[in-house]
């Protein structure tokens, strides 16, 4: 008995079934990361309250509460008191408070600086969940309880520079400087540039836009911009600085990677406090420096 021929499959059909294939992998991973996009954003360092209180005793930093007695962060008193101001940190991703004693240590080499930095929330020992909008809150709560007698200089860490920036847009006359090191103009483009087949930028939701925080800020600004930055490339840095039209100065090592300086934290360090405490008489509004090491 003679079979009948099957009747081909087309082109077009095959074609069609491996678009649609594609598109449906594609919806997926873009699930897949909208779900998961704070796993790949927050890399929060857990320890128990003795162990957090062990390493800060081993770094000469205490704890910082709030007006319930609440943990919110370390601090370091200057040795020499009074001091002539208070620096506040804002971290960068999968640091924590304790961490920061390093800058702590070179800052105060400078100056005799009070060093205050927030632990946020879901790091370390203190409750809740690292989001957008609970590190803003964070630091909206935690600015005010800076001694306001004195100038507040505010660093921001990678990450930590949004943050930064977020304050020093939103209390413009309570920053006496700003310095920002590995900075972005904007996070989601940042996480753009690290997954370009993804529409990163319309379904990230904790994006950080320090260029716009920084339009109400007309203080002085320093960044730190490292040439080979791998985590937050220099373009990003560079824009956020050029489209600043405040007093500026910035910083930069070509053959650096990310928050790496190119010269010891002391020099460093050094330099910024001298930029936060002349720059106001000695540079008008929207002059520009820049070091290149």
């Amino acid at each position: 008995m003679e079979q009948k021929a099957k009747t081909p499959v087309s082109f077009f059909r095959l074609l069609k079934l491996a678009l649609i294939t594609v598109v449906i992998f594609y919806i997926a991973v873009c699930s897949l990361v909208f779900c998961f996009q704070r796993h790949l954003l927050f890399y929060p360092v857990l320890r128990s309250a003795a162990e957090v209180d062990q390493q800060a005793h081993a770094a000469n930093m205490e704890r910082w509460t709030n007006a319930a007695g609440q943990f919110i962060g370390l601090r370091r008193l200057a040795t020499n008191q009074p001091a002539v101001g208070t620096v506040f940190m804002l971290y960068g991703n999968a640091s924590t408070a304790v961490h920061c004693s390093v800058y702590a240590d070179a800052i105060q080499q400078a100056a005799p600086l009070d060093f205050y930095v927030l632990e946020y929330p879901g790091y370390e020992d203190r409750p809740g969940a690292p989001t957008r909008t609970s590190l803003l809150n964070a630091a909206d709560e935690a600015l005010p309880r800076l001694d306001a007698s004195k100038p507040v200089y505010l660093v921001g860490e990678s990450l930590g520079t949004g943050v930064a920036s977020y304050l020093a847009g939103k209390f413009p006359d309570k920053v006496a400087g700003l310095m920002l090191l590995s900075p972005y103009d904007r996070l989601a483009d940042v996480a753009q540039s690290h997954y370009p087949l993804l529409p990163t930028r319309w379904i990230m939701l904790d994006d950080l836009r320090s260029k716009d925080y920084l339009q109400t800020y007309h203080g002085l600004l320093g960044v730190m911009i490292d040439g080979r930055d791998s985590v937050v490339p220099a373009q990003f840095g560079h824009r956020l600085y050029d489209g600043y039209a405040g007093p500026k100065r910035a910083w930069e090592y070509p053959d650096c990677n990310h928050v790496e300086l190119g010269e010891s934290p002391e020099t460093f360090w050094k330099a910024v406090v001298e930029f936060w405490q002349t720059a106001k008489t000695n540079v008008t509004a929207g002059a520009i420096s820049k070091t290149k090491i």
